[in-house]
């Protein structure tokens, strides 16, 4: 009995155990599945959220692509409007993002911008998307404390241009502030200034998005400047390489300017047709002796330089670091300073003279005075050589006080007249007839850049009115001149301030020219340039070499 209890008691222990043990495996074939299906679920969650983190940054950028291409549409961007369907991407208008995939290296030396790749867009305030042309010239302008000179800059380069040379540029004022309500207060005073500029595409604004600028907190401070000082120029090394790869693709070369400036008469003209006849291997051309003013360089040169100004724009300022540049591309490290300075020159080429004076007087930055002039810039004219030919002057106008005609002709000066009447004319009498090759009137100055030549023609006077028809009717088809009076034909008219153009040698020697007013003008007008090329005869030529 006792046995028969032992047995049963080991035999129910042995089942307690066996029974133990099943379930304990039960509990953990059960347990190692769960872990399974929660590591599973674990996995899929994972996936579902990279595939809507995804989702969304494409719905955000299709969101911004949508904003850009309404701001696009509501500036009366002249794009067809089958354009603006499909995945409605800025490249299809022409305004692509900055290309910092193409400078990957670009997101090491601005990490904050790793969270907006390719969304990098600039915020187009007003533009044509005009491309192709032969120079873009860039104006950064920021808010000053004291005084802007933005207005009267942009009325200087316009000015100074002919309508012809407006339909080969194209000029971007790049506002380097994140402040709406500023940048859209300065874009409304621009478009009123200048509304024929902006409908015809010739003057854009930009500004860039307000994550493109990074802290400003780790910078050091170099050189002994101030910490305002430092993070001044760091900034604008940042304004300078947005503008650039903005403009890189919109023409052939880009011209860097600054938002205080003058410029000369033709300037533009002088610009492309010196960039246009170099044979060497340049990288930038300067039409200023001053810092960053007058800087020309060819857009496929563009990403180069902004790569090198991005890896040090906490470093130095930009002129600085574009002589760096000059030193690593062509200097030799054995060689010495004095042939380091020759090679530079092989790379920076100087235009004579200056075409682009500094005119403000308070820098942009706080509390800084900017007396900086150009010595070169008042030493030449665009016609070092040029002297009219002998002629004899006339006028109906009213001159005001010594601002004689004569000024202007001789080069002495300007022409300076009280309101132009219907009727009213200037004549130019040439001592003996002569073979005119070219001839530019140019009205109003800087200071009075509104005192223009309104409804004027260009009058001239043939030696042989009879030579003159016939040559027309032979030639007809290559020159339309309308006759007037006495003897005249218009040649010309005045286009925003100046009246330009080259004569056809089937013209045969001229007597004269006259600018002939057509319309009363409630402005005083300004002739501040007369140039009359005309072909010097031979045998002038000759006797002009045996006397020297």
């Amino acid at each position: 009995m006792r046995f028969k209890q032992g047995s049963l008691l080991a035999l129910l222990t042995v089942g307690a155990f066996l029974s133990f043990s099943w379930l304990s495996a039960e509990w953990g074939r059960r347990r190692g599945n769960d872990a399974k299906t929660y590591k599973n679920q674990i996995l899929k969650f994972q996936e579902k959220l990279l595939f809507l983190q995804e989702e969304n940054k494409k719905r955000s950028l299709e969101l911004l692509n949508a904003l850009n291409q309404i701001k696009c549409t509501t500036s009366e961007r002249t794009v067809p409007a089958a354009e603006l369907k499909g995945d409605m991407n800025l490249k299809t208008l022409g305004f692509s993002s900055l290309d910092f995939m193409k400078l990957s290296s670009l997101y090491y030396h601005l990490p904050h911008l790793r969270a907006h790749e390719n969304n990098i867009y600039p915020n187009i305030i007003f533009g044509k998307n005009r491309t192709g042309v032969s120079v873009v010239m860039g104006v950064p302008t920021i808010k000053r404390e004291k005084e802007s000179y933005l207005i009267r800059t942009l009325t200087s380069l316009f000015f100074q241009m002919s309508r012809l040379e407006e339909e080969d540029c194209l000029v971007i004022v790049f506002v380097a502030e994140v402040d709406e309500a500023y940048v859209n207060g300065l874009a409304k005073m621009v478009k009123e200034k200048f509304p024929q500029k902006v409908n015809s595409g010739v003057l854009e604004m930009i500004s860039p998005p307000a994550f493109f600028y990074p802290s400003f907190l780790d910078i050091k401070l170099m050189f002994g400047d101030s910490e305002k000082r430092v993070r001044w120029r760091t900034k604008q090394n940042l304004d300078y390489s947005f503008l650039m790869l903005y403009a890189q693709d919109k023409g052939k070369f880009y011209l860097q300017l600054e938002d205080d400036i003058i410029a000369k008469p033709r300037y533009f003209t002088a610009v492309r047709d010196f960039a246009l006849k170099q044979t060497s291997d340049w990288l930038v051309l300067e039409f200023s002796k001053l810092g960053f003013i007058g800087k020309l360089f060819r857009t496929k040169d563009l990403p180069l330089i902004v790569q090198f100004l991005i890896m040090f724009y906490k470093d130095k300022p930009i002129d600085w670091l574009l002589d760096h540049l000059f030193y690593v591309k062509i200097c030799h490290p054995e060689k010495d300073s004095l042939d380091c300075a020759k090679q530079k020159q092989k790379l920076r080429i100087q235009h004579q003279p200056s075409l682009f004076q500094h005119m403000g007087k308070y820098s942009s930055l706080p509390g800084k005075i900017q007396n900086l002039q150009d010595a070169d810039f008042e030493k030449h004219k665009l016609y070092p050589l040029h002297s009219n030919p002998p002629a004899s002057l006339h006028t109906s106008l009213k001159v005001h006080e010594t601002y004689s005609l004569e000024n202007a002709y001789l080069r002495k000066g300007f022409f300076w007249a009280i309101s132009p009447k219907a009727g009213d004319y200037m004549l130019i009498q040439f001592s003996n007839p002569l073979n005119i090759k070219e001839y530019v009137f140019a009205s109003g100055n800087v200071q009075h850049p509104g005192d223009k030549l309104f409804n004027t023609i260009v009058e001239i006077l043939p030696e042989n009115e009879t030579d003159f028809l016939s040559n027309l009717l032979r030639n007809g088809s290559k020159f339309d001149y309308e006759a007037t009076n006495n003897g005249f034909f218009k040649i010309g008219t005045f286009e925003n301030g100046v009246a330009q153009g080259i004569i056809n040698p089937a013209v045969g020697k001229i007597k004269a020219f006259r600018l002939t007013v057509l319309s009363d003008s409630p402005v005083w007008a300004i002739v501040g340039e007369i140039f009359i090329k005309h072909q010097i005869p031979v045998a002038s030529s000759k006797a002009m070499s045996s006397r020297s």
